[in-house]
């Protein structure tokens, strides 16, 4: 966790995945750091045990929405840790159906591709989280917010992608929309004020939004009419 605070029950701001790189500035003896992660330039306090030395460049990342890191070469080991997609490991060496990672752990080899992988279709990567609890600042399969949900599925497929979705209506270009359907693709992302979501293709909308509480699929135009009873209206489409 990322928090805007150096306290437990401080607002969640972002998370940092398993092997983000963050640079610490500050250090408290209640065991918090003031850091930035590297990859998208976010600031705040997370706690210092949470955090290690770098000693390696990571060779893969997650590519299944959560997978578990075992002791040991046997699935009926109890897992020592759990690892949401987007984490990266530094892989030691291969052992059957396994990727031992430079701190000895294993984890299963078909849940990891390799750093230079590029997914196809950002929106069928965010698909994959379909019914994933909806939580502000969250950022993996445990609970996420909307911009986490793009962030997550442009970085897979290659594009650098901002946190939140004010920055995020800065990547790609403008797409004309009047409210229908017919100028939209699939994998354009559609913005209010706070908000965003990728039009799926055949009139839907795919978001992580507090009205379902979870990441879920609907109609666009049914999307549209219920945000704008809360008085805000589509600001724009931007495609990749």
């Amino acid at each position: 966790p990322l928090r805007s605070a150096p306290a437990s029950d401080a607002l969640l701001d972002t998370e940092a995945l398993h092997g983000e790189r963050v640079t610490v500035y500050e250090q408290t003896e209640e065991g918090w750091s003031w850091g930035q992660l590297s990859r998208d330039g976010y600031v705040g306090w997370l706690p210092s045990n949470a955090l290690g030395k770098e000693t390696v460049n990571p060779t893969h990342r997650v590519r299944a929405l959560r997978t578990l890191v075992f002791p040991k070469p046997d699935i009926k080991s109890p897992p020592i840790a759990s690892l949401s997609f987007g984490g990266t490991i530094a892989m030691k060496r291969e052992e059957g159906n396994f990727v031992i990672t430079e701190n000895g752990g294993f984890v299963p080899k078909q849940h990891l591709a390799p750093l230079d992988f590029r997914e196809d279709d950002p929106a069928e990567v965010a698909g994959r989280f379909l019914g994933t609890p909806y939580l502000w600042g969250g950022k993996t399969s445990a609970g996420l917010d909307c911009s986490a949900l793009v962030q997550l599925a442009l970085q897979s497929a290659g594009y650098e992608c901002p946190r939140d979705s004010d920055m995020q209506q800065q990547i790609g270009k403008p797409v004309a929309f009047s409210g229908g359907e017919e100028s939209l693709a699939r994998g354009d992302l559609v913005f209010w004020k706070g908000h965003v979501g990728f039009y799926a293709g055949e009139g839907r909308l795919l978001h992580a939004n507090a009205f379902h509480m979870a990441v879920a699929e609907e109609p666009l135009a049914e999307a549209i009419a219920r945000i704008r009873t809360s008085g805000l209206e589509v600001l724009g489409v931007r495609r990749l």
